[in-house]
């Protein structure tokens, strides 16, 4: 065993490297909190329309 490099003992498992911090990939926390935010007021205004339409019949 003394044959294997530092390397394939540090990683065994083949797990890939490490991404580095705040890359340029990173998620947008942001843009998906403002969508999520919108997606529910829209929810919430199509409930709040078929109610009103359905109740007068």
């Amino acid at each position: 065993m003394e044959d294997q490099s530092e390397d394939a003992l540090d990683n065994s498992m083949h797990h890939p490297e490490e991404q580095p911090v705040g890359s340029d990939d990173s998620p947008k926390f942001g843009r998906l909190l403002i969508v999520l935010v919108f997606v529910v007021m829209l929810i919430g205004v199509l409930t709040w329309a078929s109610e009103a339409y359905f109740s007068r019949q």
